[in-house]
């Protein structure tokens, strides 16, 4: 065993100060008006090597300027763009980051990681844009008001309804995150801020905040942000909550007892600042009976617990701490993980060839993992394998030795006599470090995974679906995120501590209480739902889209060409409308109906056994020959600005139409989406049947893509309200 020369040493006055990025201009301290030495600040170095790479100093930064300017500016401009338009700009950013990754693995390998581990975070944190530019504009309106729930009648005459809408908070996203994910931890909590329409002050964690400012700067240069839609803080930021009231929203990762202080913030308590967290977790992953040696199952858990201990050196908020199996396999379960990390886990310097596990992140964060493992073995843990010892790792020329600067620590597997120890379930060691504990019972399994008091994630390792269901069920409110794993989707799932941008990430009690990321969830968090009410026609006109009750536009049935169906998007408005002739119901058609369809069921054949039924009156007409007669209804059949049908939604059958009643389809144009970057959008009608009393018979929402323009038409004069 060989040591490794110490790096040469770098003068602190001499090195980079990390800069902040500040009302849309990069600032030091040594460019601000209170002028500090570059050499003061926290010193950032190499994990690997322990190189002084920078210093972090945000002294004489004006924090109040910052929240002033999000708030002012960075609202004013990201305000002038629908969900959609800023959806689109989060494609367009994610597709010029990718032209840069290689840039920012480089500045990623410093913190310790390797290229799988940069690839989680910098590529991960790219796919994190990709996805919300994507739901952005699928799943939301292209306006800035979001429509939540249908609307509430809450008047006999239906003058008076009400209903909830979202709109963006006013102020300011202030982003605090955590050290081990410095390009994840900030796009995963930007993107869906972006997409809401409220700028973004970073706060990364000092150790690897110089891979955030590398991101920050690419996001900057790329020319795609709005002004003031992201400002960030290189340093200190302790009075930040000092500046910020209920207007402005917290998102914060990171310790419990940090998020606790931040909470404790008298503008958190009692000035009405949104707080959420994601802190402190004691994961744990649950192998169950069925698992043993030799089965898929067995294969795919062992190959899980390792890669949440060395993914990123074990420093994942997801990461599996608690390894809970039967007790009979406890040794089987040990044995197997010594075996795979000695077969494939090769410790060092991530810019050497062959490393799969890089270092931590700083000294400092290795100190407290041993000094966290230490607890756990004083406490009664027993390392069963790994070492606490300096292990000898592969420096970046290729050579082994022990590297005295470096972060380097072995994979550390513990065992427990007490598997009810308070430290096994209360201590984390933010480390390549997991406990392996025994059960008796599915039921102890659950208690024993309920003992971390909230988490983020949890697996259920098992092939029986009773025992799946079980413990499931049972530790699901425990845990933010449940993972089931078996042999069917092992190959194919994104692993135990891999939150995806569709689903929420976070957890209850210790885990936080937060919810980052969930699709639009995330979104909405960072707006305000409001419940208003209003008459159908005022209700409309906040939302733009319409309600039942408010006006309609009716087509002249002697002109064609106010037939909604014959205008573009340019032309059409909501509101429009048309109202069909009454068409007869016969007996002989629903018989034909039925004999050429197959779908013979008693109500539309057999009277007798209709009318015994209690529900229907006889013979009635299908409820889909109903809907395919108030196509024939309402679409002008001509080539027009109408391309297609994609769908319906909302469909409910509301009373039984016999033979001899007639129906009429009333069609209205309820919401219109113009698609940002194709010549059509998607138009919503609401569409409604009744009989000839003007019964209500069916209604639901159709869904078609409509030009935006279409030749020989011209656009109305109209107001902005009109517009509406």
């Amino acid at each position: 065993m060989t040591t490794a020369p110490e790096a040469p040493a770098k003068d602190a006055a001499a090195a980079a100060v990390v800069p902040s990025y500040v009302r849309d201009s990069w600032w030091t301290p040594a460019s601000g008006t209170d002028s500090t030495a570059r050499g003061a600040g926290a010193e950032v170095r190499d994990a690997s090597t322990g190189e002084l790479l920078a210093v972090v100093n945000a002294d004489g930064l004006d924090l109040a300027g910052m929240v002033e300017y999000g708030r002012t500016v960075g609202q004013a401009e990201l305000g002038k763009f629908t969900i959609h338009e800023r959806a689109l700009k989060l494609k367009e950013l994610a597709q010029f980051l990718n032209g840069h990754r290689e840039e920012l693995y480089e500045l990623s390998y410093k913190t310790g990681a390797t290229k799988i581990d940069s690839m989680v975070d910098i590529d991960g944190g790219i796919g994190v844009l990709f996805t919300f530019g994507s739901k952005g504009r699928r799943e939301l309106p292209n306006t800035n008001v979001i429509v939540e729930g249908p609307m509430e009648t809450l008047s006999r005459d239906g003058s008076f309804v009400g209903e909830h809408i979202y709109t963006r908070i006013p102020g300011v996203a202030v982003q605090i995150n955590a050290f081990n994910f410095p390009v994840w931890g900030m796009l995963e909590k930007f993107a869906p801020a972006f997409v809401a329409g409220v700028p973004t002050i970073v706060k990364p964690a000092t150790p690897t905040g110089y891979v955030t400012e590398a991101m920050v700067r690419l996001m900057v240069a790329s020319g795609i942000l709005p002004a003031g839609s992201i400002q960030l803080i290189s340093g200190s930021a302790r009075s930040l909550l000092d500046e910020l009231d209920y207007r402005d929203l917290v998102s914060f990762t990171g310790s419990a007892s940090t998020a606790n202080l931040l909470k404790s913030h008298d503008n958190v308590v009692h000035g009405g600042v949104r707080f959420t967290s994601e802190t402190d977790s004691l994961n744990a992953a649950i192998l169950g009976p069925d698992a043993v040696k030799g089965t898929p199952e067995f294969d795919a858990f062992i190959k899980s617990v390792v890669t949440e201990m060395t993914v990123k050196a074990g420093q994942k908020c997801t990461a599996i701490r608690r390894t809970i199996v039967p007790a009979e396999l406890v040794d089987d379960v040990v044995a197997a993980i010594g075996a795979r990390v000695t077969e494939r886990v090769v410790v060092g310097d991530p810019r050497a060839e062959g490393v799969t596990m890089g270092a931590l992140a700083s000294v400092d964060q290795l100190n407290d993992v041993r000094d966290a493992v230490q607890s756990l073995v004083d406490a009664g843990g027993r390392i069963a394998f790994g070492s606490l010892d300096a292990p000898e790792v592969v420096t970046a020329s290729g050579e082994k030795a022990v590297v005295a600067d470096g972060a380097f620590m072995s994979p550390i597997v513990l065992t427990w006599e007490d598997a009810l120890a308070p430290a096994l379930h209360g201590t984390e060691a933010f480390g390549p470090v997991s406990s392996v504990v025994g059960y008796s019972s599915l039921k102890e399994a659950v208690n024993l995974a309920a003992m971390g008091s909230g988490s983020l994630v949890a697996s259920v390792c098992t092939n029986d679906p009773s025992t799946a269901q079980y413990l499931v069920t049972e530790i699901a409110a425990h845990h933010g995120r449940v993972l089931v794993l078996n042999r069917e989707d092992a190959k194919t799932s994104t692993g135990h501590g891999s939150p995806v941008p569709h689903l929420v990430h976070g957890g209850p009690g210790r885990a936080g209480g937060g919810e980052e990321l969930g699709g639009v969830r995330s979104v909405k968090h960072h707006m305000q739902r409001t419940a208003v009410q209003g008459s159908p026609n005022m209700l409309t006109a906040v939302t733009g889209v319409w309600h039942t009750g408010a006006d309609r536009n009716l087509a002249d049935p002697a002109d064609p060409s106010t037939h909604p169906f014959r205008k573009s998007l340019e032309t059409l408005r909501i509101g429009d409308a048309m109202r069909s002739e009454l068409r007869e119901v016969s007996l002989e058609e629903i018989t034909k109906f039925a004999n050429e369809t197959g779908d013979t069921f008693y109500a539309h054949t057999d009277a007798e056994a209709a009318r015994a039924a209690g529900v229907f009156p006889g013979i009635v007409a299908h409820g889909y020959l109903l809907v395919s007669w108030a196509a024939g209804l309402f679409v002008s059949p001509e080539p027009g600005p109408v391309l297609l049908n994609y769908g319906l939604e909302n469909l409910r059958f509301l009373k039984p139409v016999p033979a001899g009643d007639s129906i009429r389809v009333t069609l209205t144009a309820k919401e219109i989406t113009p698609r940002v970057t194709d010549e059509y959008g998607e138009v919503r009608w609401d569409a409604v049947l009744t009989n000839q009393d003007d019964e209500l018979i069916a209604n639901y929402d159709v869904l078609t893509l409509v030009a935006k323009v279409w030749p020989g038409q011209q656009a109305p004069q109209h107001t902005v309200g009109q517009a509406l």
